[in-house]
């Protein structure tokens, strides 16, 4: 019984990141502009690879495994967020007269 209740939980696990892995693909054709296109981006490097990483933990139990597993996780959160806000200063710099078209800046 407890396998079957494992089994369940892995496969709502995966299939939860991997819908959100797929909306993340739409949302990022959706959009035309670099600067917008990141929050589906990073929408999908956080909360999809999270539950994919917790479905693989969940599949495999927890031994050494896993603790690979969310180290991988966390080097991702980390780095996630700083290539955005490089990527965001490229553009900005790179392409001044579009980015202020289609990026709305917040003014004091």
């Amino acid at each position: 019984m407890l396998e079957y209740l494992r089994l369940g939980l892995f496969a709502l696990l995966l299939l939860s990141g991997l819908i959100i892995q797929l909306t993340a693909i739409f949302g990022v054709n959706r959009f035309r502009f670099a600067v917008n296109r990141m929050h589906p981006a990073g929408m999908a490097d956080t909360l999809g690879l999270l539950l994919m990483a917790l479905a693989a933990v969940v599949y495999s139990g927890f031994d050494w495994i896993t603790l690979k597993i969310l180290l991988v996780v966390a080097l991702f959160w980390i780095t996630s967020p700083v290539c955005s806000h490089l990527i965001g200063r490229l553009v900005r710099e790179t392409d001044e007269e579009h980015f202020e078209a289609e990026a709305k800046e917040w003014k004091p």
